[in-house]
């Protein structure tokens, strides 16, 4: 698996680099018709048929290989700029759940956690999120059309899985931009730009709901295309995956709640997962931990980082986890909300995953949930420890939700008892659960289960909920803000409205 991802981190460096000076969405110079030079195109690049398998593999893994790479936001370099998880980070402070208690270098505090750049469309970290994104986007465009485009279905087996992949991540991208610049589901809303293809033109925002019919599109056709795919790593999106980011579009626009509890019952039933046992959830010395290793059981999607790769400060783990070199350890401290930790009874598992010495500095920060060594501050400055994107707890969680909304209460509790039968000693008052106070529980669930892994702020909007931030924030303690506040939605980017002449700060 190592030597694997080294073959993916230099396709990318190699094929699907930009300089950080290029535009956003189309990056081919300001008078938007050169061609881009940091993709290989249609003339540039044959498939031959579909006889070269090596080519579309690397391309997509390259596609993947973004997803942690430093700088993909466009900065040179922010310290908060790598990759898929560093936008995690931003929706868990945006939602509350994620507190930065301690902030002695100041990353995250002022654009995020005190939401400046939500609130002002200058601000770099709109730009971060609106490059990412798209930048990835432009990658699955590129392979899709080298693949015989949107409509095509490729002839050779490999391929119908580079372009289901391709489509998969395509539409995982769109979800996270419809996430973070829309405040809430609106089908008429213009919201953003759609390129289906590697254009080198601008082009208007695109509806929600052409948007989200567009990303249903994808999903659906690369659920069919990654039929029968067996996937070498964890880092590659199979039909598990595909379904579960489709529940994931069709919890966020709402009304499909039925449709949402069959995918996310599908991959629980496919059995290729299991939920973590509570010997696995709190880190000790030397224990067992399910946080850390792309191969933990209850994982359906991650990446395995290794040394070769050379993530370091500038990382997920290094912004997190105080056992790694990071400003977790050295200043920056992310912790559980106070008002999150108090709502975990002491019996639940899952409580000792945070430091509960009071006396602390340290208070509250995630010391035994996420632990990359045995030494505060880490043994080494290189991370080896993993990502994780999907757990299959998400499944249950979003199994139970969907259900409970569908009035199937009896399967919302039978999926939220077998999460709890292994995070509590007694499950047994979910059968004294229905209606708002079923609903409440699997929400409170979801922010407990998933914290620090970037889902609280997915849970906030599509439950509609509304936060307030306990005592150990820096700011804003107290104030209660609804998911579809202001606060909650970056604004397309100074650069976008200054090249685009069909977006405009007045119509942003």
């Amino acid at each position: 698996m190592k030597q694997i991802f080294k073959l993916i981190l230099a396709t990318a460096v190699f094929s699907l680099s930009y300089g950080c000076a290029d535009e956003l969405l189309n990056n081919s110079g300001t008078s938007g018709t050169s061609q881009p030079t940091q993709f290989l195109t249609s003339d540039q690049l044959s498939f031959g048929g579909e006889t070269n398998l090596d080519i579309p593999a690397a391309f997509v893994n390259g596609m993947y290989s973004q997803m942690v790479q430093t700088g993909t936001g466009g900065t040179n370099l922010s310290h908060d700029d790598f990759g898929h998880k560093g936008y995690d980070i931003y929706g868990d402070m945006l939602s509350g759940d994620m507190s930065l208690s301690v902030s002695t270098y100041g990353w995250y505090r002022s654009e995020i956690s005190e939401f400046q750049a939500p609130l002002d469309f200058t601000r770099g970290r709109n730009r971060m999120v609106w490059r990412y994104y798209y930048r990835l986007i432009r990658s699955a465009n590129n392979i899709i059309q080298n693949l015989g485009g949107n409509d095509a279905v490729p002839t050779v087996q490999e391929n119908k899985f580079n372009m289901g992949q391709a489509k998969a991540m395509r539409a995982h991208s769109y979800f996270y931009l419809t996430q973070y610049y829309q405040k809430e589901y609106n089908a008429s809303e213009a919201i953003l730009p759609m390129p289906l293809a590697p254009i080198g033109s601008n082009l208007a925002k695109s509806t929600a709901g052409d948007i989200y019919t567009q990303m249903e599109k994808d999903l659906t056709e690369a659920i069919s295309l990654l039929n029968g795919f067996t996937r070498t790593a964890k880092s590659a999106v199979n039909q598990d995956v595909a379904k579960g980011i489709l529940a994931y579009v069709l919890g966020a626009k709402g009304g499909r709640d039925a449709e949402v509890a069959t995918l996310t019952q599908e991959v629980i039933n496919a059995g290729g997962y299991t939920m973590l046992a509570p010997s696995q959830l709190v880190a000790a010395s030397g224990g067992v931990n399910g946080f850390d290793d792309v191969n933990s059981a209850s994982w359906m999607w991650g990446v395995d980082l290794t040394e070769t790769i050379g993530l370091g400060l500038v990382s997920w783990w290094g912004q997190v986890d105080a056992w790694s070199y990071s400003y977790a350890w050295a200043g920056d401290y992310k912790a559980i909300d106070k008002s999150l930790y108090d709502a975990i009874p002491a019996n639940d598992f899952r409580k000792g995953q945070f430091f509960g010495n009071s006396a602390s500095g340290r208070y509250l920060q995630p010391l035994y949930k996420f632990k990359a060594s045995d030494n505060i501050g880490g043994a080494s400055q290189t991370v080896t420890a993993d990502y994780v994107y999907m757990r299959i707890e998400e499944m249950y969680l979003m199994n139970a939700e969907a259900n409970a909304r569908a009035g199937a209460e009896g399967a919302a509790r039978i999926s939220l008892k077998a999460l709890m039968a292994n995070r509590v000693p007694d499950n047994s008052y979910i059968d004294a659960l229905s209606g708002q106070a079923l609903l409440d529980e699997i929400y409170l669930q979801t922010r407990i289960e998933m914290w620090g892994e970037g889902k609280s702020f997915l849970a906030m909007k599509r439950n509609k909920a509304t936060t307030s931030r306990g005592t150990n924030h820096l700011s804003f303690v107290g104030t209660a803000i609804p998911y579809n506040d202001e606060r909650m939605q970056f604004e397309i980017p100074l650069d976008e409205i200054q090249n685009n002449p069909f977006i405009s700060d007045q119509n942003q």
